[in-house]
């Protein structure tokens, strides 16, 4: 049967032997539209690709960061994590618009619309406590209770159409669904409208599996599956050598872990809280640079 990884790794080869070739926002990228893989988390399993190295702890930094409702990326940066610094800078705010942005206010993404969907962005510093939508929440609720868990409306939008004008990004993983099985086993879908297969498809495949074992555990549940639909799934031009490489790895063993604490509050959890229970090993990094 063959390693899980071998997906990621089938869809690149899919990409570089048949996709077309487009100039796009930010570059040309070969690319194809429509592709899935599915991840089994039994047993505290992590799909952290292992034919590189995956920055996991700056993944799960960036995780925790969405769960607050945080849309300043200073947070971030004092955790060390550099992922949104290209999207931050007044350059790049002020090609979108975002004149009024202080330096690192990204505006309504992720976090606000899975925390507070659709209300008033101010800045990043406004506490937006009981304002819009809190999706999140309203999900965590629903699978802490029995009766609501089978729900087939467990659905999280951080697409907001009303407010894309206000992002420095539009956001690239914009749905999410759960689904409890045997009132027991969750699962956890992402749609993402834009993959970029080298450096932000494996972060979203752990980030996403590492959400779903979290909010299993917070709500008494056990993490099964991570279902993840890419719609224009594409690699950047400078990231064709690199894959090359990659593709040439043999996978190896998929790392495990467990949280060892379950908060009353979604917000409390952090990197502390997990503990490897099989150990992360992996092939050499591979470089690739990030089109913002």
């Amino acid at each position: 049967m063959d390693h899980p990884e071998s997906q990621y790794l089938n869809l690149i080869k899919d990409v570089l032997e048949n996709g077309s070739t487009e100039t796009g926002r930010n570059g040309i990228t070969k690319s194809i539209f429509g592709y899935s893989m599915r991840f089994s988390l039994k047993n505290g399993c992590v799909p952290l690709l292992t034919t590189k190295r995956v920055a996991w702890k700056t993944c799960f930094n960036e995780l925790i960061w969405f769960i607050n409702g945080c849309t300043n990326n200073q947070k971030l940066i004092d955790k060390n994590v550099h992922i949104w610094d290209a999207n931050s800078t007044r350059e790049f705010l002020d090609s979108r618009g975002l004149q009024n942005n202080e330096i690192n206010d990204l505006g309504p993404v992720y976090g606000h619309q899975w925390r507070y969907f659709n209300a008033e962005y101010e800045n990043c510093h406004t506490d937006y406590t009981g304002k819009g939508i809190d999706q999140l929440q309203n999900i965590i609720n629903s699978l802490k209770d029995p009766e609501q868990r089978t729900s087939r409306r467990l659905v999280l939008s951080a697409w907001n159409p009303c407010q894309i004008s206000e992002m420095a990004l539009p956001p690239c993983h914009v749905l999410m669904q759960f689904y409890v099985k045997e009132n027991k086993y969750l699962s956890c879908s992402l749609y993402q409208r834009s993959g970029d297969i080298g450096l932000g498809v494996p972060f979203n495949i752990a980030s996403y599996s590492f959400l779903t074992h979290i909010i299993a555990n917070h709500c008494g549940l056990i993490a099964d599956e991570f279902v993840h639909f890419i719609g224009n799934a594409h690699i950047y031009e400078d990231h064709f050598d690199s894959l090359k490489i990659q593709i040439e790895r043999e996978p190896l063993e998929f790392p495990s872990m467990k949280i060892i604490n379950t908060h009353n509050n979604i917000n409390d959890y952090s990197i502390d809280d997990i503990q490897w229970t099989k150990k992360y090993v992996h092939h050499e990094p591979i470089k690739m640079n990030l089109s913002a």
